[in-house]
């Protein structure tokens, strides 16, 4: 397998606030519903701090639009926010000919209400249009792997109908098809996608100047073998083994020899070698040749790996995205098959990993999912949930919820002083960190004059003494730059 030269290009760190386009195309396909205005979200009951009315945030979190309405009080927190919502051709038109959007429909009007925007992933499925027999089918709305479609043109006209007629809700980012490199995903090659992708994005482009066209997400544990893949490429082989090891902590042994036990470079080659594996760096491969001639717009993340993972994940995606192309966690979470951590610990792991993200310039970090469903196909819950199956709120639903607001209309820059690792939101003159130590001691900020301090999620007050920084995340409000604010840390 060919791989193209890396180069080291900036994340795009600035300002994270999302904003909705408006306008409306026209359509000759199926008649678009006319959107109801958005109501206005004001504070919302439920613990931790509620987002004011039209801000902008980069927490979001994805949720089973069969329960929502259990999730309506947190929801209106993160108003602001993004979410997506996967649709399939096999599903939307079952009958060739007699499209039925009626569901979707409802859930961008719902997305609207809540002041969150809405993206879509855009898959075809298995049916009359691709034609042969599904041969993965999951879960309970039995979903199946994509296939290539039996005529482009057709499908081209099916992605027009979709994005015309959910431009008027604002909707402007179409990924296209999801997590490709897993066989239960997508049963077609590399090269296959790659029409796919071409095609999609002139369709979609044509229906609206202003949608953008989004990668299909590769899978988090596929990022994990890029990250080990690249360092090993690159002469670094030491390097590779550990952060392979970061990465990787929770999964060893989850998939057989997919992702084994790696203790030097020998096995870690082998390891990279396997056919899963070499399908993994295959698709991630021409997803970023597919960035590099800017067939696609913006590069989607999955990550559901320990927070340790994370810094040499951002240096992955440094390397390989194209300047000035952003990247967003539409899926990001904590995947721990009988994971024994309590609510408060699985919390702060929860920031760590999500301010990482941010602080390293990922525009949107969505989290899933938003709460446990125990009737899921592992029988236990695999990947935790900020909500427990009732809409009750945990404490890293609490958490969450205060990172939206601290975050909204804010820039972001990570903060690597004094032995601290975390993030800087700045709005105005007004800069709030959300901080820990990374050495393993704790750090000692003195009170000063307008500096406030407490726990993520709650309503900071007033450091009557020195604000001790240790393992568990703090949330430090100020005005003034970050710089300043934490030079006499010690």
């Amino acid at each position: 397998m060919t791989r193209r030269p890396a180069r080291r290009v900036p994340l795009l760190a600035g300002a994270l606030a999302l904003a909705l386009a408006a306008g409306v195309a026209c359509s000759d396909g199926p008649a678009s519903p006319t959107p109801r205005p958005a109501p206005s979200t004001g504070p919302s009951a439920g613990p931790g701090p509620s987002a004011a009315p039209g801000g902008r945030t980069p927490f979001g979190a994805h949720w089973d639009w069969s329960r929502h309405e259990s999730f309506v009080p947190y929801l209106k927190q993160l108003s602001g926010s993004a979410t997506y919502h996967e649709l399939s051709w096999c599903d939307i038109e079952k009958t060739q000919g007699s499209p039925d959007f009626s569901a979707v429909d409802r859930i961008a009007r719902e997305s609207q209400g809540l002041g969150i925007t809405l993206h879509l992933k855009i898959r075809t499925g298995v049916c009359w249009a691709t034609g042969g027999t599904a041969r993965h089918t999951r879960g309970q709305a039995n979903k199946t792997e994509s296939a290539m479609p039996r005529d482009l043109a057709a499908y081209q006209g099916f992605v027009r109908d979709v994005v015309r007629r959910y431009a008027p809700y604002g909707v402007r980012e179409y990924a296209i098809e999801n997590e490709v490199n897993a066989p239960q995903y997508w049963a077609g090659s590399p090269a296959d996608y790659r029409r796919l992708v071409t095609s999609a994005a002139e369709a979609a482009r044509s229906a609206d100047p202003e949608a953008r066209v989004v990668d299909s997400g590769i899978s988090s544990v596929a990022y994990g073998m890029g990250v080990a893949d690249r360092l090993v490429r690159a002469g670094r082989p030491d390097e590779a083994v550990a952060a392979y090891r970061a990465y990787f902590p929770r999964r060893v042994g989850t998939r057989g020899r997919q992702i084994p036990a790696v203790d030097g470079p020998e096995q870690l080659r082998t390891a990279l070698a396997t056919e899963q594996n070499t399908r993994n760096l295959a698709f991630l491969a021409v997803t970023e040749e597919l960035l590099d001639e800017r067939i696609v717009d913006v590069r989607q993340l999955h990550f559901y790996e320990h927070f340790a993972g994370v810094p040499a994940l951002l240096d992955y995606l440094r390397e390989q995205t194209p300047a000035g192309v952003p990247v967003q966690a539409w899926e990001v979470g904590q995947f721990w098959r009988d994971g024994d951590g309590d609510a408060a610990s699985r919390a702060d792991e929860m920031v760590k990993a999500v301010v990482q993200l941010v602080a390293g310039g990922v525009e949107q970090v969505l989290w899933l999912p938003l709460a446990y469903n125990p009737d899921n196909r592992q029988g236990s819950e695999v990947r935790y949930g900020l909500l427990d199956p009732d809409g009750t709120v945990r404490p890293a639903g609490v958490k969450l919820a205060g990172l939206a607001l601290a975050a909204e209309d804010a820039t972001a820059e990570p903060v690597t002083a004094k032995g601290l690792a975390g993030v800087a939101f700045r709005r105005g003159e007004l800069t709030t960190l959300v901080v820990w130590s990374a050495s393993g001691g704790s750090v000692s900020l003195p009170a000063a004059p307008g500096l406030d301090s407490g726990p993520v999620g709650a309503e900071p007050r007033r450091a009557a003494g020195p604000v001790t920084i240790g393992a568990e995340p703090v949330l430090i409000r100020s005005t003034g730059d970050p710089a300043a604010i934490l030079a006499p840390a010690r």
